[in-house]
């Protein structure tokens, strides 16, 4: 008989029951959601906690920044002064530039860095070319007790205009512009270093005659605008005692982005007063100007006609107040 192995029994899986399935399944879907509602939990628990930490970091915002006005054509044309602004009777509206500018201030400078100087009183730009807006005027003073009874101020006997009339005349040619801040400041403090590095150089004219010209600051009330600078500029020959002789004073103040400048000149002397109060005048208007409202009149009315906005530098009769692409003593 063969020995045969001891029979061994399988033990099976017992078979789950069909009535414990659905609750087995529905157990494993709460155990699943539970799981997923946590990681949701979580992470908008690290998101709020990520926003809290950037919240914490980020800077507070800035307090706002006032931007300066910019100069419209027709601000320009209402900030020039007028006439009446000057205070005194004897101003009216130029008839055409004085024939000094030929004579004494077109010329070569013998120190480089003084050619701006002469060139920029000449051409009445010595604050750059605005970027924007610009109107311009100008105003002789025909009543000066040294001028020549001789020079007709109307017209020659042929009926056409005295040109000759403002040959020593003293005039005050004035220009309001909106400019670059960064240009224009460089210029204020070009102007404010000219008594150093320009105090007196030699300037020699096309017929070859030599000049002496002396640069000095010039005082201007310090409360006028955002910053100002003055020049007194003189130009003689000396080494003739009865040559001509210029005094010429430059005044410049920045209100914001928008500054006036003029020169007041003539043979011999000059009024210096004449110079601030067309300063003071000339800050008032603009401001006005730029806030928008109408420049009030003078305070000390003159019976004098007002100065004409229409005068360019060069004395012509033209349109002066156009927006035209760019050029302290504080």
């Amino acid at each position: 008989m063969l020995n045969r192995p001891p029979h061994r029994h399988r033990r099976t899986a017992p078979t789950l029951v069909p009535a414990l399935a659905p609750a087995l399944m529905a157990a494993a879907l709460l155990t699943t959601a539970g799981c997923s509602g946590g990681d949701r939990a979580g992470a908008a628990g690290d998101a709020a906690a990520s926003g809290s930490a950037v919240s914490a970091r980020a800077p507070s915002p800035s307090p706002s920044v006032t931007v300066a006005p910019t100069l419209t054509e027709a601000q320009a044309k209402s900030a020039l002064v007028t006439a009446a602004d000057l205070g005194d009777d004897d101003w009216t509206p130029t008839r055409g530039a004085a024939t000094w500018r030929d004579a004494l201030l077109k010329g070569t400078a013998d120190v480089a860095g003084c050619q701006r100087l002469l060139d920029g009183l000449y051409a009445e730009d010595l604050l750059g070319r605005p970027a924007g807006a610009r109107a311009v005027t100008g105003f002789d003073h025909t009543d000066r007790p040294d001028r020549p009874d001789d020079l007709d101020d109307t017209a020659d006997t042929d009926g056409s205009a005295d040109t000759d009339g403002t040959a020593d005349e003293v005039q005050l040619r004035y220009q309001v512009g909106a400019y670059d801040r960064a240009a224009l400041d460089a210029s204020l403090a070009w102007v404010k270093a000219v008594p150093t590095t320009c105090g007196q150089f030699t300037a020699t004219n096309a017929e070859g005659g030599q000049f002496t010209v002396r640069a000095v600051a010039a005082s201007l009330p310090g409360s006028l605008g955002d910053a100002r600078e003055g020049l007194r500029v003189t130009v003689n020959d000396d080494n003739d005692d009865n040559g001509a002789g210029l005094t010429l004073d430059f005044a410049a103040v920045r209100v914001g982005d928008s500054a006036l400048s003029f020169t007041h000149g003539g043979l011999d002397d000059i009024d210096a007063e004449d110079t601030r109060q067309a300063a003071r005048a000339g800050t008032r208007r603009l401001q006005e100007a730029l806030a928008g409202r109408t420049p009030a009149a003078p305070t000390s009315p003159s019976s004098s006609p007002s100065g004409s906005p229409s005068t360019s530098p060069s004395g012509s009769a033209s349109a002066s107040a156009s927006a035209q692409p760019s050029a302290e003593q504080s």
